[in-house]
């Protein structure tokens, strides 16, 4: 204290003298009397500065969104219109007419500390700045916001979207103000009628309308609890047209609002228990979005969500000037081959047990720049809503093949006796010969069970044997196999896609048409990948944010050698000895592969040109339960394959699409070993079309499918390929032509 009196009653000059007497590193550092005076100098400023900006922004008038335009779609000419969406769909209602359970859903899920914040959450702010710089972002896909229901209804009804410091700084001070001068109830209320929930569903009551078909007073808290759970997600979430993925996260998000109504009081716990998930209703179509439009518009705005340029609230505010890949041309002919091949062969009211419920999902990319030409997600969105081009749960069948192929030639590998595999590499083609060196017992049969004995990789290929190709995955190591698969454009995500199951050889994997395209347009490409894009340009005038597309960077999915060696034995399917024959009518060089799966749910057939990669598919599905039916009797046919309608319509497609430009030949430069040899003998004649019972001819069967065993070679199949395993339950199998319902199909190839 001595110490303290003295100084105090020394003069400053006898202070800096002291100082000076100090060490250097001591003078350098200020003296505690700085240090505060800084220090609080700062805290002034800093509450004076807030002070001032608290007092100078003021809440301004709502925003237009209530009255947003529309957004325009083009076809990728830029000028001719597609389609207008936009229209902003919502019915305020007051918080008396909100369900106090859909109020407490909306806290559980968005703001638990609503009730008790100041408009900010502080904590929550800082929270979520260290979760999404420590792990990065959600299951989900999106980073952790830590905005409160208020900041969340600022930002929905005064400001914008706009992902910048001027705006969040604004929405800070708003938020504020607007808790102290509106109260919880009021706030509440704006920010579930501001809110988007998806389907075009602006507020609680067009959302209870859109996924429940009542009105919000009706709201259970099942279901306010999933429309809360839709919030985070809103198009990701909708579980009627979801990935099998986004479904489970959904469920989850589901229960993880219930479970902050239990945390939070509102719920107690064996109420929570009794909960079962209410399945909504499926999507209505929205206005002027008829026939193909609401498919294009659909894959158009699906590229913008994926790809991270739009989320779901920016592109439904309006305004956006949307120019697509799609070809009008193309898709016109898309259409006319669906019609032509397939629906006019129909005859639902003679044959309503069979011809109803047939759906086609397609998907045509340019395979030098990934552009997404064409595509069929159904025959008139008004109508069904689905996108049948993005879904995906139809297996694919034999068109996965390839896959194998390429994934054993790429690697190359050799057989269970140590030879070297090339495309004419000798297996045994015997009908469930169990596969040696597998996970498991797997002996899957042939379409028919057709013994074809020795046969080799590239005929196999051609009459589609599921025995030589299911021991060929294993030979070529099914974990390379999947990366193989995903490397070329299958989603690692799909269902089916799973190495310790044999069966993924044969096409139990669930990819979309527009999947299952991008990998056949990668060998197309020369094994160079470029991920399908829908969006070559995205414009708002008047506004400055708007993003950058994402480029379209090439990968490098398989050497030039392996794709073009696959692209060879790939030919030889789209010829009279093979499950694609219909194509033959194409009169253009073409490669391709039929599928058909297990008892004739899916058959599909994808191919390319040079210039054009486009796969079909073809199912049906009941259109309440949405289960999976058989194709069998479609057409009055007794077995719809690969080999038929899909393959025609893809032919037909193919054909008018490419109709006056140049004939371009394949330029394969296949890996050494893996070329085409010489023409083996002629097939056996093909049979006539037989006209179907009750319908026109039977066209599609394809030539050289009479059951005549191909046999190039004569290298025995290796002793350990014969090993005696069990087979398991029954795979996806690919089969040929269609067989008239009156008669008993020959035994023939599987496709």
């Amino acid at each position: 204290m001595s110490e303290d009196r003295d100084h105090s009653r020394r003069t400053p000059d006898e202070r800096r003298a002291r100082r000076r007497a100090l060490p250097r590193w001591r003078r350098i550092l200020p003296t505690w009397r700085l240090t505060v005076g800084g220090l609080l100098s700062l805290l002034l400023l800093g509450i004076a500065g807030f002070v001032t900006l608290y007092l100078l922004v003021p809440v301004p008038d709502a925003n237009a969104h209530a009255v947003a335009q529309s957004n325009v779609y083009y076809w990728n000419d830029g000028t001719t219109e597609l389609a207008r969406t936009g229209t902003v769909n919502r019915e305020p209602l007051p918080i008396g007419r909100i369900p106090a359970v859909t109020q407490h859903a909306a806290v559980s899920a968005e703001d638990r500390t609503f009730y008790r914040n100041k408009g900010v959450d502080l904590k929550g702010m800082v929270r979520a700045a260290w979760l999404n710089l420590t792990h990065g972002s959600t299951a989900g896909g999106s980073l952790q916001g830590g905005s409160t229901i208020t900041q969340q209804y600022v930002k929905n009804y005064y400001l914008t979207q706009d992902q910048t410091l001027s705006r969040k700084a604004k929405e800070l001070f708003i938020s504020l103000k607007v808790d102290q001068q509106r109260s919880k109830d009021d706030i509440l209320a704006g920010y579930l009628n501001t809110s988007y929930f998806g389907r075009n569903a602006y507020g609680i009551q067009t959302a209870a309308r859109a996924y429940y078909g009542v009105d919000a007073e009706r709201l259970t808290t099942a279901q306010s609890a999933y429309l809360a759970a839709l919030l985070q997600a809103p198009s990701a979430y909708d579980v009627r047209t979801a990935t099998p993925a986004n479904r489970e996260k959904a469920i989850s998000r589901w229960g993880y609002v219930l479970d902050g109504m239990v945390q939070l009081g509102f719920l107690d716990q064996p109420a929570r228990a009794a909960l079962t998930f209410p399945e909504p209703i499926d999507p209505q179509p929205a206005q002027g979005l008829r026939g193909q439009a609401g498919y294009l518009v659909d894959l158009a705005d699906d590229y913008l969500a994926k790809s991270g340029t739009l989320d779901a609230a920016s592109l439904k505010a309006g305004g956006w000037k949307i120019t697509t890949t799609f070809d009008r041309s193309h898709q016109d002919a898309l259409v006319r081959a669906v019609r032509q091949e397939l629906t006019d062969r129909l005859d639902p009211a003679g044959r309503p047990a069979t011809d109803t419920d047939v759906r086609v999902c397609a998907a045509s990319l340019d395979p030098a720049t990934g552009r997404l030409v064409a595509a069929y997600g159904g025959a008139d969105y008004a109508v069904q809503p689905y996108n049948d081009a993005l879904r995906q749960d139809n297996q694919i069948g034999s068109t996965f093949k390839p896959v194998d192929l390429a994934a054993a030639l790429e690697g190359a590998r050799t057989t269970q006796d140590g030879r070297r595999i090339t495309t004419q590499t000798v297996y045994d083609g015997t009908s469930g010969r169990p596969v040696a060196g597998g996970p498991g017992e797997y002996a899957p049969p042939n379409e028919d069970d057709t013994d074809y004995g020795s046969i080799s990789l590239r005929h196999a290929m051609a009459r589609s044997v599921n025995s030589v190709y299911a021991q060929l995955g294993v030979d070529a190591g099914l974990p390379a196999v999947r990366d193989t698969a995903v490397r070329l454009g299958l989603p690692a995500t799909v269902r089916g896609l799973d190495p310790a199951n044999p069966s993924m050889t044969l096409g139990t994997a669930t990819p979309s048409a527009i999947d299952l395209t991008a990998v056949y347009a990668a060998l197309a490409n020369h094994g160079q990948a470029i991920a399908p894009w829908a969006v070559q340009r995205l414009e708002r005038p008047g506004y400055n944010g708007v993003p950058p597309l994402p480029g379209h960077p090439v990968r490098t999915a398989l050497s030039r050698g392996t794709a073009d060696a696959v692209t060879d034995v790939l030919r030889d399917v789209v010829s009279t000895r093979g499950t694609g024959a219909a194509a033959v009518e194409l009169g253009r060089p073409a490669a391709g592969k039929t599928g058909t799966t297990d008892s004739n749910l899916s058959a599909w057939f994808a191919g390319y040109t040079p210039e054009l990669a486009t796969a079909v598919g073809m199912f049906r599905e009941h259109p309440k339960t949405h289960a999976k039916e058989s194709l069998a009797g479609t057409a009055g046919l007794s077995r719809i394959n690969g080999g038929a309608f899909p393959t025609r319509i893809w032919t037909a497609y193919t054909a008018e699409a490419l109709r006056g430009s140049r004939v371009r030949r394949f330029e394969l430069e296949p890996t050494r070993g893996n070329s085409q040899p010489p023409e083996p003998p002629s097939p056996s004649p093909a049979p006539t079309p037989t006209a179907s019972p009750s319908g026109p001819p039977a066209a599609g069967s394809p030539a050289g499918t009479t059951g005549t065993t191909g046999t190039a070679g004569t290298a025995p199949a290796s002793p350990s390929a014969r090993a005696t395993v069990a087979s398991p339950a029954p795979t996806p199998s690919a089969a040929p032509a269609l067989a008239p319902a009156a008669t008993a199909p020959t035994p023939s190839p599987s496709p």
